[in-house]
């Protein structure tokens, strides 16, 4: 069998010795880790907690805490995956990246205790016939491999797995489907469970011990979409199933099924969250303000009644993405200049455009982020308000109450304001209010839903504002899209064919197929195998120069004004995205994909 190798040869000295021999790890570093470590392992074994939660901390965790810096990858550190990559190199096995999306939970459970798996850190992944491919955060416990191979009664192997991954999955996959198993126990006995308005919510550890199922089943599902940084959850019901989807970067994914008969009491929890009427079957509107560890975040509630029950849909609106700087936004660098230029404007209005969920929101914000100072009074009037910020005076307007946006604004101006964000411009009053805002000492921002930055001038001419009005008061229209980003990871340099070529508008393609080169993602767990990770806008700035304003004063065509922009140097949605195709920053697919609309305008 060749020599068997003991789980206790897995120290931490062993993975110094291996990072210092590969040029990781410089001599007088290693003095500093063997120094520090009695303190280092201390304070994380407080962090792991007492009782179930408790588990021996690998030497992969350890190092990776010390936040070294990779000599070849700077300015990346020596994290868990750089390491463990490393060990698995040289243990002779493969390294395996947990995508939790693609994990069997059903396999997961039925193999193996959670206690066992918590205990020596072994997490099944996947399984064919007689085959079982398990994770492990220790390469050299060949005892624990034999007991593997007795307990399932199947041909195992190995993967090394960071202990992140490994453990995370752990608490979420077996912690969800036991909170999963004791609310179907509980609601076999009619016992519903205590559905109290706990707005923090547990993370981590923490899960383990949440004394009430349901609560503690919607508070995995939330913890799972901050971690994946998904945008909406949705919980559908079906007629056999309830299905939990997630949004991640603008794409959905199937996160979880369960028991149909669970859905309503999932649904109630999440509706007295958000304070709504358990027992209403009318769609209803909520807001929900949870704390996890030291960051608040908002969450809106929408609720809808469909065939199976109430559809529920939970918008995730983090500050963090909401509040940018103008520079992180993705302008280019003879962009945001321009926009900056018109933030300083003291009157006027800017409008942005584009489509719902085309970041509008965000954009808008970051602007008045830049703005906001002790000397500037900033207002807005949104419907519903997206997320609360203390720097600005944020008004709720409703229809339903009689409280139109553009009635809001009559009373906004009379409370002294500098600059005043209108969350969108519906209709004729709220058109004409805004503009006369602007032309009375104030700098206005709103949204409009049109395709590009030329139609918002036609449509506030159809929404009865006079055109040499519009002249006079419009600063500048920004019409903007989202675009994913090839992910880091894996993206790799991969030449365009011909099709490409053509679709980029290259004459002759034929002569440049294979020679230009662009940036796709290869797929990894990171990105979920979609080759992309994160977003970010891509923009079109209608400039209003002297012949512009004139144009719009006599009511010129789209067409005139779109010809009159580009003689005065704007870059289209599509120009725009191609550069950020060159930049390597996204793919040709995504940036077609994301203008698509403009062939069809």
């Amino acid at each position: 069998m060749g020599n068997r190798r003991r789980a206790s040869e897995f120290t931490v000295d062993y993975v110094v010795e291996l990072l210092t021999r590969h040029g990781l790890v410089r001599e007088d570093q290693a003095r500093m880790i063997t120094a520090r470590l009695p303190q280092q392992r201390m304070r994380m074994s407080k962090d792991l907690g007492t009782g179930a939660a408790r588990r021996e901390l690998s030497p992969v965790e350890l190092l990776a805490s010390f936040e070294l810096p990779d000599p070849r990858r700077r300015p990346e550190m020596l994290d868990q995956d750089r390491i463990s990559q490393l060990i698995a190199e040289d243990a002779g096995m493969s390294f395996y990246r947990v995508d939790r999306l693609k994990l069997d939970a059903g396999l997961i459970t039925r193999t193996l205790s959670r206690p066992y798996a918590r205990k020596h850190g072994v997490i099944s992944l996947e399984k064919s016939e007689k085959k079982l491919l398990v994770g492990v955060v220790n390469p050299f416990d060949d005892a624990l491999l034999d007991e593997l191979v007795e307990l399932t009664r199947a041909d195992v192997t190995r993967a090394l797995c960071t202990p992140y991954d490994v453990y995370r999955s752990i608490t979420e996959t077996y912690g969800f489907r036991a909170s999963i198993r004791d609310a179907s126990a509980q609601l076999s006995r009619n016992e519903r469970g205590n559905l109290e308005n706990l707005i923090n919510v547990s993370s981590g550890d923490q899960l383990e011990a949440a004394s009430t199922p349901v609560i503690a089943a919607v508070d995995y599902l939330l913890n799972y979409a901050f971690e994946q940084r998904a945008s909406d959850i949705h919980v559908e019901p079906r007629r056999e199933e309830t299905v939990v989807r997630m949004r991640i970067d603008g794409i959905l994914h199937t996160i979880y099924r369960v028991p149909r008969t669970l859905h309503e009491a999932l649904t109630n929890r999440i509706k007295v969250m958000a304070r709504l009427d358990i027992a209403s079957r009318k769609p209803q509107d909520g807001r929900i303000r949870v704390a996890r560890a030291e960051v608040e975040m908002d969450l809106r509630v929408s609720t809808l009644p469909t065939a199976f029950g109430d559809k529920v849909v939970v918008r995730v609106l983090d500050p963090a993405m909401l509040l940018k700087d103008l520079g992180d936004l993705g302008f280019l660098d003879d962009e945001k200049p321009i926009f900056e230029r018109w933030l300083q404007r003291p009157t006027g209005l800017i409008l942005v455009t584009g489509p719902t969920g085309s970041g509008k929101t965000t954009t808008l914000y970051s602007a008045l982020r830049a703005v906001a100072s002790p000397e500037v009074n900033v207002t807005t009037i949104e419907d519903p308000i997206e997320v609360v910020y203390e720097e600005f005076n944020q008004i709720s307007a409703n229809p339903k109450t009689g409280t139109s946006f553009g009635e809001a604004l009559r009373h906004v101006l009379r409370q002294d304001p500098d600059v005043i964000l209108i969350g969108e411009i519906r209709d004729t009053e709220t058109a004409q209010q805004a503009v006369q805002a602007a032309l009375t000492g104030h700098l206005v921002l709103s949204t409009l839903h049109t395709n590009n930055s030329v139609s918002a001038v036609g449509r506030m001419i159809d929404l009865e504002v006079p055109a040499f009005l519009l002249s006079e008061t419009l600063v500048g229209v920004l019409a903007q899209r989202l675009v994913r980003r090839v992910c880091v990871a894996c993206g790799e340099d991969v030449a365009l064919t011909t099709d490409e070529l053509s679709a980029l508008g290259v004459t002759h393609p034929d002569e440049y197929s294979g020679k230009l080169l662009a940036r796709r993602g290869m797929g990894c767990p990171r990105c979920r195998h979609t080759g992309y990770y994160g977003r970010a806008g891509i923009f079109e700035l209608l400039r209003t120069s002297p012949r512009m304003r004139e144009q719009i004063a006599q009511r010129a065509s789209p067409e005139t004004l779109s010809r009159t922009a580009r003689q005065d140097g704007q870059r289209t949605l599509r120009e725009h995205a191609l550069r950020k195709v060159a930049a390597g920053f996204t793919t040709l697919e995504e940036a077609l994909r994301a203008t698509s609309d403009e062939e069809e305008s």
